[in-house]
């Protein structure tokens, strides 16, 4: 998991669908969906149009929180307890949290840059806050917050990061898929 794309409908210049759609055809093949503020049907609802998206790509649709909406994997808030018998990923932001991970596939941490989406959040890591903490886990850690360009994207995993996280940067864009791409080219290079 190269580029992970959270949701956020809210930040979105286009509906959700097609913003997911878009990522997906630039290379995004991780999505974690957000919107935990809408009622359950709805969110089941959106879960499975967007689990849609990523099939035919063998791409994997991540339910924040500890209700995975019919599916098999969460992406679980620091304090949240373990779901059992579920692929999970946790956000992190310091050490302390990142030293609580057991069996998680992923984590984020952030914010590594100062971020649009979560202005006043923080203080940034910054590339080097990322590297020391990066440097004492064996779990893969995306870097998330401010990863607005490929540039920064690059950095991170050159600091050690397994990949990024990104939100706003793909939900506020007028092309979705062109944000993606050249953040999973850049990633991989």
């Amino acid at each position: 998991m190269s580029v992970l794309v959270l949701t956020d409908r809210r930040l979105a210049v286009r509906p959700l669908t097609e913003v997911v759609s878009a990522a997906v055809a630039g290379g995004a093949r991780s999505v974690v969906l957000r919107e935990k503020d809408l009622p359950r049907p709805a969110r089941l609802s959106l879960a499975a149009d967007l689990r849609a998206i990523l099939q035919p790509v063998g791409g994997r649709l991540i339910v924040a929180g500890p209700d995975p909406l019919d599916g098999d994997a969460v992406h679980l808030a620091a304090s949240d307890p373990l779901v059992a018998g579920l692929h999970a990923g946790r956000s992190c932001h310091n050490a302390e949290e990142l030293a609580r991970l057991s069996t998680e596939d992923y984590a984020t941490l952030s914010p590594v840059f100062a971020t649009a989406s979560k202005p006043g959040y923080g203080p940034a890591l910054g590339v080097d806050g990322l590297a020391v903490l990066v440097a004492g886990t064996a779990t893969p850690v995306l870097a998330l917050g401010g990863i607005a360009e490929p540039a920064r994207a690059g950095a991170c995993v050159a600091a050690g990061a397994a990949g990024v996280a990104v939100m706003g940067a793909v939900m506020r864009a007028e092309d979705p898929g062109a944000v993606v791409a050249k953040l999973v080219a850049e990633v991989g290079a």
